[in-house]
């Protein structure tokens, strides 16, 4: 996955809320270091970059907006080079404008992708939630048909238009807008897409367990090649250096590394505390280290006796080396499935306690 670069872009008027946009979708606050600034000038932005923090293949780039001095909008497209671009989403947090319109129909001329994301919904709510009788289903509901509305008017066919707060990705139309791209995106993409995603939802939580399930016989193989070194202790190391790696992805996937815990409590205003208190992972909000793993794995009793049977395999001639290097395989996948389930029953317990 390391290997699958991801290039999102983001475009829209000054103030429509793009930087929030990109610094939510990211899993970061408006105020955390790396931030997409809020403040920036418009007229004088060139293309931006902003890398996901846990997954830097994954980039964010905040476009200027259309027919600016510098970027005007017969020539945009090729300035800000867009064959590099995976997909486009074009933000306004009012309506959707002449020039924006014209960057869509370019954009779907060249074959690619297009999004309109109606930002700020939290805002209209409560503007509405003012009036008597206010539903909130049904002002979201005129909300969206408004803007698709005015966008057909405009020449465009079946807009796609979803309704998101960036502070609040769980609500509204992000859910949907995740399975859209998850179905547009090639399948190669998929999954870079789906761990860069915040844990918005339960789905998104099983989602990623099964992604990085499917990937765990590739951590078993190599476990295995390393118990065909007919060296003592060789195949443990191999073991332990693999499983450090694969453990710590699967920590800043769900989201339970310390830095990620912390700026989840700073978005939601839920303690720190009271969200490590619900996790049981000892691998969850902790430095993941060789020593911390063993004392892991050693609680697991089974594994712990494959380990051994593995080690003492390899002194027996001939067979004893594809013994080995079945065990190995046995004992990694075993490790790696246990150590999953957990770490995705925590992500959905913080998932769930965000929620209280």
């Amino acid at each position: 996955m390391d290997g699958i670069r991801l290039n999102i872009a983001v475009t829209g008027e000054s103030c429509s809320g793009k930087s929030t946009f990109i610094n939510a979708f990211r899993g970061i606050s408006d105020e955390d270091e790396g931030a997409a600034p809020t403040d920036a000038i418009e007229s004088s932005k060139d293309p931006m970059p902003y890398f996901h923090p846990d997954y830097p293949n994954a980039t964010l780039w905040d476009l200027p907006g259309i027919d600016t001095l510098k970027y005007p909008a017969d020539t945009y497209l090729k300035l800000v080079e867009f064959e590099k671009f995976d997909f486009f989403i074009i933000i306004s947090d009012t309506h959707f404008t002449e020039n924006e319109v014209k960057l869509a129909q370019e954009i779907q001329r060249m074959k690619k992708k297009f999004y309109f994301v109606q930002s700020k919904i939290d805002n209209d709510l409560r503007a509405e939630g003012r009036k008597i009788n206010f539903s909130e289903e049904e002002t979201l509901r005129k909300i969206r048909e408004n803007c698709i509305q005015g966008l057909q008017r405009k020449g465009i066919e079946s807009p796609q238009v979803f309704l998101v707060s960036s502070f609040e990705l769980q609500l509204y139309d992000f859910s949907l807008f995740h399975e859209t791209l998850d179905r547009d995106l090639p399948s190669n993409k998929r999954d870079t897409l789906l761990f860069v995603m915040p844990n918005i939802n339960p789905e998104i939580i099983i989602k990623k367990k099964q992604a990085l399930k499917s990937k765990i016989i590739y951590y078993a193989t190599l476990c295995a090649a390393g118990a065909a070194v007919p060296l003592p202790g060789f195949s443990i190391a191999v073991d332990l250096f693999l499983l450090v790696g694969a453990v710590t992805d699967y920590v800043h996937v769900f989201g339970l590394d310390i830095p990620s815990l912390k700026k989840l409590s700073d978005r939601t205003g839920v303690p720190y505390a009271d969200l490590r208190a619900v996790i049981i992972s000892q691998l969850a909000a902790a430095e993941i280290s060789i020593n911390l793993l063993l004392k892991v794995v050693a609680q697991l009793w089974s594994v712990a006796a494959l380990t051994a049977a593995e080690e003492v395999s390899r002194f027996f001639p001939f067979i004893g080396i594809p013994v080995s290097a079945g065990l190995s395989f046995t004992t990694t996948y075993t490790i790696l499935k246990l150590i999953l389930t957990e770490l995705a029953d925590d992500a959905q317990r913080v998932f769930e306690k965000v929620l209280v």
